[in-house]
């Protein structure tokens, strides 16, 4: 962790989130969600026969079900041209060069490219090159960066453009995020 953490831990039934991930995510918290899960852990125990208490688990559940989860890595290709294109993105993630430039750099054609990471990642290209994007934005983020800063430093000449694809990814602009992370502690 890049810096502070307060962490709590909640134990609920198998199935009650009913996230539509079936793996481990990290959720982005809102201060809604941040009090709802230190109330919970205050009151230790759930009860079904307490209606504070079931509305606190039915208002906990709705709230993480809702919660955007936050891009905390990039994996990577095991085929060593396509890996050498995702190393070049992610040794400069601002660069603007096009897919092509990237497959004629290592030698490799684009359509190979393309296939690679449609069967090893699961995604296209372009959009795993905008989770490492997403991923170096919250880095700078939670380092203190300013909007723009962290626009430019992961490629966006207009921070309007970084801060709409911010929006789409995480439901809310990056002001509102970090604000929201700052009212954690």
């Amino acid at each position: 962790m890049p810096g502070l953490v307060s962490m709590r831990t909640l134990y609920l039934r198998a199935g009650l989130t009913a996230r539509s991930e079936r793996h481990c995510a990290v959720l982005h918290v809102t201060p809604l969600l941040r009090e709802l899960i230190v109330e919970t852990v205050r009151v230790r125990q759930l009860r079904a026969r307490n209606h504070y208490e079931c509305a606190l688990r039915d208002l906990l559940i709705a709230h993480l079900r809702k919660a955007s989860p936050m891009p905390t890595f990039v994996t990577l290709p095991r085929e060593a041209r396509a890996l050498a294109v995702a190393q070049a993105i992610l040794r400069n993630p601002a660069a603007s060069k096009t897919m092509a430039a990237l497959c004629a750099e290592t030698g490799v054609s684009v359509r190979t490219i393309e296939r690679v990471f449609r069967d090893e990642m699961g995604i296209n290209f372009e959009s795993w090159r905008r989770q490492v994007k997403l991923t170096k934005a919250v880095e700078l983020l939670v380092a203190g960066l300013s909007i723009k800063e962290v626009a430019y430093k992961v490629g966006y000449c207009q921070s309007s453009a970084f801060v709409e694809m911010f929006r789409r990814t995480f439901g809310t602009t990056p002001k509102a995020w970090i604000s929201a992370l700052e009212n954690l502690g």
